[in-house]
Order: C-alpha cells, then structure tokens, then sequence
C-alpha cells in the first residue's frame, strides 16, 4: 500500500517544487503503511471534550496523534532539503562540514518518523500550509543565511520545545525513546544556526537587520499557527473557529505555546535580533517572557534525558534476556 492511500485528505501525488537556483522537490510518498495501532497526544479533560463518547475520543486522539508525527515527519524532510541548500551556500567551509553531517542526521529522523508513522499509527496528514510556507521562504530567498534562520532557528527551534514537551508527557517509552533521541541532534542543529549568525548578524546594516528580523516576526505567527490543529478540526466535522477559538484562549493551550517558544526567543535574541517589532511579536503572542531561558542549560537537559531512556531501554532489555535465558534454562532441564 502506498503513502498517499494513508492520507486524511488528498495529496498532490507529485512533488512539491520550490523554485529556488534549482527546484527543492519534497515527495509526501514515504513507503506503505499498515495498520493503524498506537493513539497518542491524550491531553486534559476539558468542558467541550465531556460531550464525546470514549469512542469518539479515541479517534480524536489518533488523529491528533497522526496530525503531530506527521508535522514532524514532514518539517524532518524539509530539515533534510535546507540542510543540503546550507552545503551549497554558506561560504565557509567548517559550516559546509557540518551542515553535511546534518544532512545525515535529518535523513535518519525522516526514516524514524516515517517508520513510526507507518507502524505505529497508520494514518498521515498532509504538511500544515503555515509550516509549507515558511520552509518555502527559507528554501527560495538567494541569501545564505535565510535557510538558518527560517530552519535552525525558527522551524527547528519550535519543533525541539515540541518535542520535549511530548516527550515530558508521554507515558509511552517508545514514544519518550523516539523523542529524545531525536532531540539530541536537534538541540546541537539549533546551536550551529546560532554560531553561525551571531557574528554575522553583528555587522550587518540597521535596513539588512530590520529585513531579517520582519522575517522572524512574519515567521513565528506562521509557527503559532502551525499548532492550532485546523486539518484535524476539518477533518473529524468539528465546529473548526470554535475550536481555533479554544486553543486561541484555553490557559493551557497558552501554556503550551509558551513553552512551544522557550527555544526560540531567546535564540531570537541572542544572534542579535532584537528591535522593537520583534520584541513587541513576542509580546502579542505571549512568550516575550522567555528570552530569558538558559539556552546551554536546555541542551544539558536534552542529552542528560537521552542517556538516562538509553541506561533504562539497555537495563529493560538485560532483565528481558534473562528472563528468556532463565525460561530456557528451565525447559533444557
């Protein structure tokens, strides 16, 4: 069975060009798929879920479920083709040695989550058009810094905060595995971007910096919206402004975008830009508060949780071989 079977809604079944020195072609066909199994991202109760029998709860879940992973599935490719743009463009060639190996690492997350996707799940969204249009911006501006700050910075920065906050929730150990695995290499995707803009950001002119900071500010309410959750609205029949008017206002949807920008802000402001319009963003949407976040202390974080889920995976996977050796053991005698 193919990808585009899966699909909620109808996909273009060729691909996705964005016009740039050459075409950047994005594929939505990531390889069959099986049946659906695994219902994911159950958040709290709240007055207009009580109205839903189980039922239909849990195949809000799924979709919801199907909905996130897919974003990510399809922002990883996306990470795969601005990563190789990076190779092509920045001027220095310590950059261009580790875009390469990012390259690598976004290939892998592309094969993780399509993999999960497709056996864990069994569904597919397409990609949000708010995230479709900012990873074209970043991918058809002719200048070599836009694909870092559109992806390493903006795309990547809110996707990591995504990530971790799915991976804090979730009782699912596969689940918690994926996430933080994923993590490590994102967390060090995002530090590259801020290295590799800082000092060039510094000499840039006040008109060059007012153009880049409009295009962070034009981005993150593309961002914002990207977890608003439209196509699943659309596609279970809810009552979709409504629903968008409820993650709009719900304090813990609010929550949730404060810490969707925890990465972001003051990634934001640490490469330096920082004028009133950005500033004033922040504030309209209710993050400015995190351009005080301890960027390094995240990252610390993010590889300490890796290796305790790898020490507890390879200690669950020891006592499970001894079991199968007592068990055999057992049956020789």
């Amino acid at each position: 069975m193919s990808t585009y079977d899966l699909y909620t809604t109808p996909v273009d079944r060729g691909t996705w060009d964005v016009p740039a020195a050459g075409a950047a072609r994005f594929s939505w066909e990531y390889e069959d798929g099986r049946q659906r199994l695994l219902d994911l991202y159950q958040r709290g109760k709240d007055k207009q879920w009580e109205v839903l029998s189980q039922a239909e709860r849990d195949e809000l879940g799924h979709h919801l479920g199907s909905w996130l992973f897919s974003q990510f599935l399809h922002g990883e490719q996306g990470a795969l083709t601005v990563a190789a743009r990076i190779v092509e463009s920045v001027p220095d060639m310590d950059s261009k040695f580790y875009a390469a190996t990012q390259a690598m690492d976004e290939a892998r997350h592309v094969e993780l989550y399509q993999r999960f996707i497709r056996d864990k799940i069994g569904l597919y969204y397409p990609i949000n058009q708010d995230l479709a249009a900012l990873l074209a911006d970043a991918l058809s501006d002719s200048r070599w810094d836009m694909p870092y700050l559109g992806m390493q910075v903006l795309i990547e920065g809110l996707a990591l905060a995504a990530f971790g906050v799915h991976r804090d929730l979730t009782g699912n150990p596969l689940v918690k595995q994926v996430l933080a695995y994923v993590m490590q290499d994102e967390a060090r995707h995002v530090a590259f971007g801020r290295l590799a803009l800082r000092d060039y950001y510094a000499s840039l002119t006040s008109a060059e910096r007012a153009d880049r900071e409009e295009f962070v500010v034009e981005g993150c309410y593309l961002m914002r919206d990207r977890f608003r959750g439209r196509e699943v609205w659309e596609r279970l029949g809810f009552d979709v402004e409504e629903c968008l008017e409820f993650t709009e206002q719900s304090p813990v949807q609010q929550a949730f975008r404060a810490l969707l920008f925890s990465r972001i802000v003051p990634c934001v402001k640490d490469i330096g830009l920082w004028g009133e319009k950005v500033r004033a963003a922040f504030a309209e949407l209710g993050v400015l508060d995190a351009a005080g976040t301890d960027l390094e202390a995240l990252m610390r974080d993010d590889e300490d949780i890796a290796e305790r889920v790898e020490q507890e995976h390879a200690a669950e996977f020891a006592a499970r071989k001894a079991e199968v050796d007592a068990a055999i053991g057992e049956g020789e005698s």
